[in-house]
């Protein structure tokens, strides 16, 4: 009797786990992104490494160098930049580690200066380029990825750009409000440190997207998967199994912000006077930072659901009406006009993304997952895999 109770007692924590997250899919979540989450982070860090170098050199270098670094990430990768995997996380850290000791040579023992770090960061993007060309060249495993050049390409270049060009255009529009954010800041009565805190606030953001973006990605496969297979219900699953993941890793990072935010800015700034006054106001705008990157990763899911489901296009415009319309005009009114400088500026970066991730959920829940609008006439389409 008693091996019975605890069997059934067993069998219904079982139950109880399940009803709370789909083991199995999680599982497979975590699996595919996992090495995806990696190498986002790691090659975010690349450049990012350079901000950190300029940043030592003062406070006007690290507004100068962040803004450097996002006008490259919002005109050139976020358009081409869509899938990365295990072997770009292993070149990418090789590449983080030549580009450290590059980077801290060119900035620090010779005339170069400032102008070392992105020189740095440029050639060590190159290595690892080479490094994965090589790879695909050479390792049979994926030896059947690319066989060269084909006239047959051409044949998918339109369907491609339906699911490529809004992509790009949502990530852009997306990305592009933090970066105004550090322009803003340099409007404002203290323009280097308002700039260089939010260059450090910016880019402690996208560390935190760059860790659930690989759930991002891992949405967008599992959900244009199972649509494909023909099962919505499962999609729907693997959408709520990633949400929950997803806001899981979301405060991982928080805490690792909360615990380590001194040795974070520290990154950032050297030892000066100044030192104290901007990880003073660093500290205060952590609990801006957490609610961001709360939002932000929940929004990342939805986001990757609107990818993986062909609705790429109506993201384009909710990404416009919701950051610049909503988002900064709100960061305009309390940065400017009631004098709360960063902090307001910031406020409305929430906005905008808070914004965005409701109006990704309503389209996720009133639209009909029964197909993509990029297949309603399979006839005359073919298949893509996301």
């Amino acid at each position: 009797m008693i091996a019975e109770g605890g069997h059934g007692e067993e069998g219904s924590k079982g139950r109880w786990w399940n009803k709370l997250v789909d083991a199995e899919e999680v599982k497979k979540q975590v699996l595919f992104s996992f090495p995806t989450i990696l190498t986002n982070v790691f090659f975010s860090l690349i450049p990012l490494v350079s901000v950190m170098f300029a940043g030592h050199l003062g406070e006007l270098q690290l507004a100068g160098a962040n803004l450097a670094n996002s006008w490259a990430k919002v005109t050139g990768f976020a358009v081409v930049t869509q899938s990365i995997y295990v072997m770009p996380m292993v070149f990418s850290v090789i590449a983080i580690v030549i580009h450290i000791g590059m980077a801290y040579g060119l900035v620090h023992w010779t005339t170069l200066g400032f102008k070392g770090a992105p020189l740095a960061a440029s050639v060590s993007l190159w290595i690892s380029v080479l490094m994965l060309a090589f790879t695909v060249k050479c390792t049979k495993s994926i030896e059947n990825t690319w066989e060269g050049f084909s006239f047959e390409s051409f044949d998918y270049v339109l369907t491609g750009l339906k699911l490529a060009l809004p992509s790009a255009t949502m990530e852009c529009l997306e990305e592009l409000p933090f970066e105004i954010l550090v322009i803003m800041g340099g409007l404002m009565p203290n323009s280097a440190k308002n700039t260089s805190l939010l260059a450090m606030c910016v880019n402690t953001q996208e560390v935190g997207y760059m860790v659930t973006y690989g759930l991002s990605a891992a949405a967008s496969t599992r959900v244009s998967n199972e649509l494909g297979a023909g099962n919505p219900d499962r999609a729907k699953n693997a959408t709520v199994a990633n949400l929950k993941l997803s806001v899981l890793l979301s405060f991982a990072v928080i805490l690792a912000l909360v615990y380590g935010h001194n040795i974070w800015a520290g990154f950032f700034i050297d030892s000066n006077a100044n030192y104290a006054v901007l990880k003073e106001e660093f500290a205060s705008m952590e609990p801006l930072l957490a609610i961001s990157i709360i939002v932000d990763s929940v929004q990342g899911v939805f986001s990757g659901v609107v990818r993986g489901c062909g609705w790429q296009h109506l993201a384009v415009y909710v990404n416009l009406a919701t950051f610049y319309f909503v988002g900064m005009t709100i960061a305009g009114l309390l940065g400017f006009k009631f004098k709360l400088y960063a902090k307001g500026l910031w406020i409305g970066i929430i906005c905008g993304l808070s914004c965005q991730a409701s109006t990704l959920l309503l389209i996720t829940v009133l639209k009909k997952w029964s197909q993509s609008d990029l297949s309603k006439k399979p006839e005359q389409e073919t298949p893509v895999l996301v």
